[in-house]
């Protein structure tokens, strides 16, 4: 962890100064040697110089030595882990406690920043109090703010700018959603093809066939992802939810998503079921929530991000990414929300009575018994 930034500090002033090595040398009383190993970093100003330093600058000591702890990103992928599963087992508080100590810790850390708002927002829920979610979710806005406005990184700052506006979604201030997102950019650029045609003239395959199975993953979670999102709004139209449902059906088909993603397609029964519930179809409803129960008690944990035979070449990329295969939330607290998903539902509430529906209950409140009596 490096936390001092002084060598970069003292440059900087210096040139804001308009000063030379010579110049800051003559005015400390030291030789430029000395000067130039400071800014290099092979050597730190004795500490009485400090003061004086910070003078010349007009700026605080904290502000010279720019300390600013951070985290690399296996360490933040550790700790995110072990938060998530702390959540599930710990008193509330307690985690949410240990979660502002080390924001506050690491606040000039901006991708330790971005996962404790993202842990915040995934395990809000738990507050088991509406009023403390929301305490909970403006906490995590608040963190995106500073990620946004504070960091150099443009992809970072875009996801925060994402999750500010999911903060704000959640908090039930969709006006606020749409002043965040509405200018920024509807067009698609991909530059996957580009640069796997470069590989390939370079006779890299291997790596030209990475770059376009990880475009082809993610560009397929996207459309997957609109048409679950996008089946809520044809409830209007019967005859086009069908068409929209059957689309998304058959994406789920064609890339085994029971297997690839089965997160992704218990997210889309859960919609779909509830979307026939306002159309008053009971006989779909109980078909696609027996298909849901079927998935999500079958032979498919422990959940993690990884690809198959067919994107057998992605799963270094997931290691890569800040999180590596790790999902957002504890394996446990997934469980219950897929049973609570069905169970405390209110769009269900009709089939309470009916046998196929008990059937159900009773397997999803098993499944989540499966975790905490492995």
């Amino acid at each position: 962890m490096k936390a001092i930034n002084l060598a970069r500090n003292i440059v900087k002033m210096r040139h804001e100064k308009g000063m030379t090595q010579e110049d800051l040398a003559n005015y400390i009383g030291v030789s430029k040697s000395s000067v130039s190993k400071w800014e290099t970093g092979q050597s730190y100003p004795d500490i009485t110089f400090l003061p004086q330093l910070a003078t010349l600058f007009n700026i605080s000591i904290d502000e010279l030595i720019g300390y600013e702890p951070q985290m690399c990103t296996e360490d933040i992928r550790k700790l995110y882990v072990k938060l998530s599963a702390d959540f599930a087992s710990k008193p509330f508080d307690e985690v949410l406690e240990s979660c502002r100590e080390i924001a506050k810790k690491y606040y000039s850390c901006f991708p330790l920043l971005f996962h404790m708002g993202a842990l915040l927002v995934n395990n809000s829920m738990e507050s088991g109090d509406r009023e403390k979610t929301l305490s909970v979710l403006s906490e995590a806005k608040k963190l995106f703010v500073r990620v946004k406005t504070e960091s150099e990184d443009a992809e970072l700052v875009q996801m925060a700018l994402n999750m500010e506006a999911c903060c704000a979604l959640m908090m039930g201030n969709p006006n606020e959603v749409i002043e965040l997102l509405e200018d920024t950019s509807h067009k698609i650029f991909s530059s996957e093809s580009l640069l796997a045609s470069a590989y390939q003239m370079l006779g890299k395959s291997k790596e030209a066939k990475m770059i376009l199975q990880i475009a082809m993953y993610q560009h397929m979670s996207i459309l997957f992802g609109a048409l679950t999102d996008y089946l809520m709004l044809c409830t209007d139209n019967p005859e086009h939810y069908d068409k929209t449902f059957k689309r998304a059906n058959d994406i789920a088909e064609a890339f085994n998503l029971k297997k690839l993603h089965p997160t992704m397609l218990m997210k889309l029964y859960i919609v779909a079921a509830q979307g026939y519930a306002m159309l008053g179809s009971t006989e779909r409803v109980l078909e696609i929530l027996e298909k849901y129960t079927e998935l999500v008690t079958s032979d498919i944990y422990p959940l993690q991000l990884k690809g198959d035979e067919y994107f057998y070449l992605i799963d270094q990329w997931i290691e890569e990414l800040d999180l590596g295969n790790t999902l957002p939330r504890s394996e446990k607290v997934i469980r219950k929300s897929m049973a609570d998903g069905v169970i405390k539902n209110p769009a269900f509430t009709i089939l309470a009575d009916d046998i196929r529906f008990k059937r159900i209950v009773e397997k999803l409140n098993n499944n989540c018994w499966e975790q905490d009596n492995p």
